[in-house]
């Protein structure tokens, strides 16, 4: 059972450098590879502990795939740590070697989403999802918080033993689950219950539907908000009965709609369930920004904007 961690994070990237650290302690075949991003990712906590199991392949995600794969082979438990775009770069040599051949590694993607806000698109990952699901053996996980983060990566290590990707956010890591909480891999968590309209998201602009749920609240609309931070392999049943009990889901996402969680829920919805479902989701690539928040609301993603588009659909079935 994986609970809290020691000490408080500030942010998710933050977890991941406690959760290494933590596992290299307690595993001597915990490696750390990157590509020439230690500091930004936190994955130097681990280099400064444990410089033996650390390696830098430099600025080549490719070269850093491939030797990942190498250490899994050779019996070691590799940690392929970068950039979430970046690691994209990689994808053939994930999917021919990591993925094909079910290895022991785990590619952890920091600076998701638009929480790069400030280098621009070129650094804003909107379609790893898509990517890495597509993929038959990989695990695919989203934390919602700096807490779920941490336990998120302890229990990849102790019960999965093939492949996984686990997307975090840069900074802005709202708190949102309960840090005491047991985290279970592949379980749709319900943060709230409610009987109009159901809300699944995941990653840290589930903050956002949150509190859109709570604005609704007091305009009489029962919101449900579920946290789906395991995509892949996903909670069907979970899922279903979300949309038995109100009809109608909306899916809250930091990535386009294609190929992320709105078409998981709809795939899921469509052979066991058909409810409708709508994608409140990035409306393309972002931009260089002050803060994520420009980007949230440029993107219609801000709680005041998630609101505003839940009512309207809520209306468009009152007509219908």
């Amino acid at each position: 059972m994986v609970r809290g961690m020691d000490g408080a994070p500030s942010s998710m990237r933050d977890s991941v450098g406690k959760a290494l650290l933590r596992l290299g302690e307690e595993d001597l075949d915990v490696v750390v590879v990157t590509a020439d991003v230690g500091k930004s990712t936190r994955a130097y906590w681990f280099a400064r502990r444990f410089p033996e199991r650390y390696v830098n392949v430099g600025v080549a995600e490719q070269d850093m795939a491939g030797f990942a794969a190498g250490l899994a082979l050779a019996g070691k438990k590799p940690y392929a740590v970068s950039f979430a775009l970046f690691m994209m770069r990689a994808w053939e040599q994930i999917r021919n070697t990591i993925d094909r051949m079910r290895l022991n590694v785990k590619l952890v993607a920091t600076h998701s989403g638009f929480s790069d806000y400030g280098d621009g698109s070129s650094h804003q990952s909107l379609e790893d999802i898509a990517l890495m699901r597509v993929l038959h053996n990989m695990v695919v996980v989203v934390p919602a918080d700096p807490p779920q983060a941490y336990k998120a990566l302890l229990r990849l290590h102790e019960e999965v033993k093939g492949p996984a990707y686990v997307r975090v956010a840069r900074d802005y890591s709202p708190l949102i689950t309960d840090p005491e909480a047991e985290y279970r891999l592949g379980r749709l968590e319900v943060l709230r219950d409610g009987s109009d309209v159901a809300v699944v998201s995941a990653g840290p602009v589930l903050a956002q539907a949150l509190e859109a749920a709570e604005t609704l609240e007091k305009q009489g609309v029962s919101v449900a908000v579920a946290n789906l931070h395991t995509v892949k392999p996903v909670d069907a049943s979970g899922l279903v009965r979300l949309a038995e009990k109100t009809g109608l889901v909306v899916v809250v996402e930091e990535h386009l709609p294609r190929g992320g969680i709105y078409s998981t829920v709809a795939e899921v919805l469509a052979q066991h369930y058909p409810a409708p479902v709508h994608p409140i989701a990035a409306q393309g690539y972002g931009h260089s920004a002050r803060s994520i928040m420009d980007l949230y609301a440029r993107h219609g993603l801000t709680a005041e904007q998630i609101a505003y588009k839940i009512k309207t659909i809520l209306n468009m079935y009152k007509k219908a």
